[in-house]
């Protein structure tokens, strides 16, 4: 799942790790939120059309969950588009625990 761009110079391919890594980092720079740990808890689609995030959340107690939620998408779609120039064609996001 690494992500290639054709650039005039050459192709610069961006890692599933640093995809994953990328996408953890943009989602809990937003308060509250917290990417679960383990297994299928974060996944990344990408194709030629772009790219297709789902994950799951730990929201802090207290939080408006919806717009806890809409601000993750925000974030990572951001993240992605300014740092790997990839279109995303969606961002699934599963509130899955409160702590």
């Amino acid at each position: 799942m690494s992500f290639v761009l054709d650039e005039p110079g050459g192709t610069i391919t961006v890692t599933a790790p640093v995809l994953t890594t990328l996408v953890m980092q943009a989602a809990e720079e937003v308060d509250g939120a917290r990417v679960r740990r383990g297994r299928r808890r974060l996944e990344i689609e990408v194709s030629r059309e772009g790219a297709h995030v789902r994950l799951e959340l730990a929201a802090r107690y207290g939080v408006v969950l919806p717009e806890l939620a809409r601000r993750v998408q925000e974030r990572v779609a951001e993240a992605l588009t300014t740092m790997c120039k990839v279109k995303v064609e969606g961002i699934d996001v599963s509130v899955e625990e409160v702590e």
